[in-house]
């Protein structure tokens, strides 16, 4: 590995105490930015940034430990980890890059002092030889090593035998049946076939996280967040195909009736019944408290009337989960109920043929597998008993209650595209030939496939820990912001450079990576655009970040 490069046991160690240095020097930031005022969003944003990717290195200093106890902390874990601990502290010292453009570095934050202490101490000088660029020619090597020999390529995952196995099925599912028609799907802007629905149903992707008693599998947030992955890989459509799913069976697990939960929760588990998400509305964006659409009561039925947008696979579902103001003298979220309204499955043709409901397609540059589009909605009629929970006024807190899952979710289907391109741009690096050898040989290259690697294994872990935490009933509405914000712009970054590497034909729309390149781009905007996301860490971070720094000191 190097005569310089560290023992196991050492670097274990190190990354311990980068840890440790790391959120001390979070906690001063959060001390600096106490008074500031909520209209500061640079300052606010940039601290989530910062607070993100000191969470990314706890996630990593966690799963190498894991890995090491296992005897599984091996030569390409171990490079990976040193190289993400020195860019990542680095980058907290000297700059962080929120967007193309804008980078939060500590002079804005007026906290140079704390960022030369953080960069002074033991951890961030044991780790300065250690960067990507240092490493980057051993660890693609490594790569290329484990492809040859069929072992795992990217890393271990430090998952169990079970998730292990998870994760293969649905690596084989998506090598043969999705990769290939994939890009096909998106030049022609189709549908996913029905046929590839019903695979998807039967090899249970819409009841991951639906119990056995309402027939699905029970296995959780972090066998979501290993499937997802796996699918987004093949496709991104096809990985957030479960989405809808997801948000309809946690709406009514936490909130429904035992009436609805019997009801759907079987049909949705079985893919029978597919849902639709119902929110966003053309002037609201990520402001739901405001939305407009109502639903009045008439004797026995709401009577709903109202547009929203941005509707995913809305014209092939068959049960809406309906945001729409019951209390119209209610300006705020308070007036908000959440409705489960079945409807018809349209077509292409004949999208909503119910009576009360219209709409139309919204072309779009990438993630074409599920359509987008608007919907209105005047005079339909549905029953009161389909407020979720029989109850007014709840639907802003119900729906709040599955963004942790949703964002888990985005964040493992951003995992997945960056793997995409990861793998087609490993694959024509190695046999694009250019000056006499592979371009893969070529520092530039194998520098950018390595980033690659190395932020996928830290930014996989985050998503992994915000998992466990949501399985174990805790609290994880800030890992799971921070998963999502980290892993969106992984997602772009990685398409971008893949396609760089591929050069002219990258561009050409017969090349699956400009197809990638085009569906990554949404990922930070929808579920939470970043600046969204960004404010909603730096919320849940600031109010209760007053003991940090001590707390820190103590772990």
């Amino acid at each position: 590995m190097g005569e310089n490069f560290p023992d196991a046991s050492t670097l274990l160690k190190s990354m311990h105490t980068a840890v440790t240095a790391s959120r001390v020097y979070c906690a001063e930031i959060s001390e600096k930015l106490s008074g500031a005022p909520p209209e500061n969003q640079f300052q606010r944003h940039g601290f989530s940034w910062i607070s993100a990717y000191s969470e990314v290195l706890a996630a990593t200093l966690e799963w190498a430990e894991a890995l090491a106890d296992q005897n599984r902390f091996h030569r390409l874990e171990q490079l990976s980890a040193a190289a993400l601990f020195n860019e990542y502290s680095s980058q907290m010292i000297h700059g962080i890059s929120m967007s193309q453009d804008e980078i939060i570095r500590p002079s804005n934050l007026d906290t140079e002092e704390a960022a030369n202490t953080f960069s002074n101490t033991s951890a961030c000088t044991f780790f300065k030889p250690f960067g990507i660029a240092t490493l980057a020619n051993q660890i693609v090597e490594e790569c290329l090593l484990r492809k040859a020999t069929g072992m795992n390529i990217w890393g271990d995952r430090g998952l169990d035998e079970t998730f292990e196995e998870i994760t293969h099925q649905f690596r084989d599912f998506a090598d043969k049946e999705i990769i290939p028609n994939a890009h096909e799907w998106h030049l022609k802007d189709q549908l996913i076939p029905d046929g590839t629905v019903k695979q998807l149903a039967e090899l249970g992707v819409f009841g991951l996280t639906i119990s056995e008693e309402h027939g699905g599998t029970g296995l959780g947030k972090l066998a979501m967040c290993v499937v997802t992955e796996e699918l987004a890989r093949g496709y991104i459509g096809v990985g957030s195909l479960g989405t809808r799913s997801e948000i309809a069976a946690e709406l009514i697990i936490n909130g429904g009736t035992d009436t609805q939960k019997n009801t759907y929760l079987p049909k949705i588990a079985s893919g029978e019944l597919l849902p639709v998400a119902v929110f966003t509305e053309p002037d609201t964006g990520s402001d739901l408290a405001s939305l407009v659409t109502k639903a009045v009561k008439q004797g026995d039925e709401y009577v709903i009337k109202g547009n929203k947008t941005w509707i995913t696979h809305a014209a092939r579902s068959d049960l809406m989960t309906l945001l729409v103001r019951t209390d119209p003298s209610e300006k705020g979220h308070r007036g908000l109920t959440m409705l489960l309204v079945e409807k018809t499955r349209g077509d292409e043709a004949n999208p909503f043929p119910d009576t009360g409901i219209d709409g139309g397609e919204i072309p779009v540059l990438g993630y074409r597998g599920m359509k987008e589009y608007e919907m209105s909605f005047d005079g339909l009629r549905v029953p009161v008993s389909s407020a979720l929970g029989e109850c007014e006024g709840e639907g802003f807190r119900q729906l709040m209650n599955t963004f942790e899952s949703a964002r888990i979710q985005t964040a493992a289907r951003a995992l997945g595209v960056a793997v995409n391109a990861m793998e087609i741009a490993f694959e024509y690096a190695e046999s694009r030939k250019q000056f006499g050898k592979p371009i893969i040989e070529f520092e530039r290259i194998y520098g950018k496939l390595a980033r690659m690697v190395v932020e996928i294994t830290g930014i996989r872990q985050l998503s992994f820990m915000a998992a466990r935490k949501k399985d174990q009933g805790g609290r994880c509405d800030v890992e799971a912001g921070m998963a999502k914000l980290l892993a969106a712009r992984l997602a772009w970054s990685a398409a971008d450079n893949a396609l760089q590497i591929h050069g002219g034909i990258g561009y050409a729309l017969e090349s699956p990576i400009s197809r990638i390149l085009a569906d990554a781009r949404i990922l930070n905007i929808f579920e939470g655009a970043a600046e969204m996301q960004a404010e909603v860490i730096a919320r849940g971070l600031l109010p209760r970040k007053q003991d940090t720094k001590k707390k820190a000191l103590d772990d």
